[in-house]
């Protein structure tokens, strides 16, 4: 298990780089058994994810034929992790998985953090699958097995596009979901299924589940409207929640009243487009800027914009590697929940193998000293420019909001009124269904 004391904070610095990644909600338990639960859309990345919210060593539980794996087995057999084995992979081997749970209920004696996704399966489907119920029989059998009392926490992976790079991720670590009154009650089929039950809904809770991936665009629109006109928390962990408050109660008014939900959609639609096309947010229109705070917001950035040059000159040196790995990933015929993975993956091999390359022509010039430098001053680079060109990309976009609100009041002032207006249809929708 050589990789499991670092393993948190390699997965933080490759989640950093690949995402633009928060972590929101409560916070893991540093010491302790502790049980970790996550929705699972994104393959060998949400394993990533999760050790990075649990900011510890966590033991994963992993399919069988991962241990074997050519490219990854030595990382996950490195890591710690405990063999599942499944029917879809081999039916015979089925009965070993009493080591599994042996070995779960072992890690859990011992006092560490185990994770686990009781989907059972990596997919691409828009709502949470039927949980199997391995995770809930892992924790009655811990309790039974001589495991201190342990919490079940419930981590929610949420994407906005999983396999495009330094795109937005967030993960949610919700609340220790109750289950006390489970305790020792043994394998009983009836406490496996009752904490089954509770595991799914404490997922639900820090996940986006909606009926159709069709309906992200109208659900994100509806939430980012309702939330700059009311006030609401700008807390990443509340925003998740009101996104699945706001997708179940879109989904109860279509099958409701077909009539209200299509005008509804159509003013939604209408509305983000129009934002689109002038590259504003609900946000922008419902907050203003004084030229004074604009002013602030321009001296504190100055002296970045000196090291854009270092960006320019790291965006030229890494653009051969970033181009072929984007090639690459678009002759492979994937599904969306295993493209990250690929590219990661992939990515790493290919901008590793560069920085070696460079690194040896410059020793080539230069002589060996400089080839020592060049391993450690290029990747520097690399990082500082994955930085920068983000931050660069913000703030364009901050500093355009600003130029065109300013120069187009009238514009803002009516689309700002559209957007109360479909607000407070939407407000009059959640006071409507107080208990849904």
């Amino acid at each position: 298990m050589w990789l499991l004391p670092i393993l948190s904070r390699l997965s933080s610095f490759s989640a950093h780089i690949f995402y633009r990644l928060t972590i929101a909600g409560e916070a893991v338990p540093k010491e302790g058994a502790v049980l970790l639960i996550a929705n699972h859309p994104n393959s060998l990345v949400d394993p990533v994810l999760v050790a990075s919210a649990a900011g510890r060593p966590v033991r994963f539980l992993a399919k069988a034929t991962l241990f074997h794996h050519p490219a990854v087995g030595f990382l996950v057999r490195g890591s710690g992790a405990i063999p599942v084995y499944r029917r879809v992979d081999d039916h015979a081997q089925m009965e070993r998985n009493v080591d599994t749970f042996r070995a779960a209920h072992a890690a859990l004696v011992e006092g560490s953090a185990v994770a686990l996704f009781p989907e059972g399966v990596s997919h691409s489907e828009p709502a949470l699958m039927p949980l199997k119920t391995g995770a809930a029989r892992i924790a009655i059998g811990a309790s039974e097995a001589g495991a201190a009392p342990f919490p079940i926490i419930p981590v929610g992976i949420v994407l906005r596009s999983r396999e495009t790079f330094r795109s937005e991720a967030l993960v949610v670590v919700g609340a220790p979901l109750a289950w006390d009154d489970l305790r020792g009650t043994g394998d009983d089929r009836e406490a496996v299924g009752r904490l089954n039950e509770r595991m799914d809904e404490a997922l639900r809770r820090v996940t986006v589940n909606l009926e159709r991936w069709e309906d992200e665009p109208m659900v994100e629109a509806a939430e980012a409207v309702w939330a700059a006109e009311m006030g609401a928390s700008v807390g990443e962990a509340d925003r998740v929640a009101r996104l699945e408050r706001t997708a179940d109660l879109l989904l109860c008014v279509r099958s409701q009243d077909e009539m209200e939900w299509q005008m509804l959609a159509r003013r939604l639609q209408t509305h983000r487009r129009k934002l689109a096309l002038l590259g504003l947010t609900p946000g922008a229109l419902a907050g203003t800027v004084s030229v004074s705070q604009a002013a602030r917001w321009t001296v504190r950035r100055l002296p970045l914009v000196g090291a854009m040059v270092l960006a320019g000159i790291g965006s030229v040196l890494f653009w051969p590697p970033y181009r072929l790995i984007g090639w690459r990933d678009r002759r492979q015929a994937l599904e969306r929940d295993l493209r990250a993975t690929h590219k990661l993956l992939g990515g790493t091999v290919v901008m590793t193998a560069w920085i070696v390359l460079l690194s040896l022509a410059v020793g080539a010039v230069w002589g060996m000293v400089a080839t020592l430098v060049a391993l450690v001053v290029i990747p520097a680079l690399g990082l500082v420019t994955v930085w920068l060109r983000s931050w660069w990309g913000a703030s364009w976009h901050q500093a355009r909001r600003f130029l065109l609100l300013r120069r187009q009041p009238m514009w803002r002032d009516e689309l700002h009124t559209e957007q109360r207006a479909i607000a407070e249809a939407l407000e009059g929708i959640n006071l409507r269904y107080p208990t849904l």
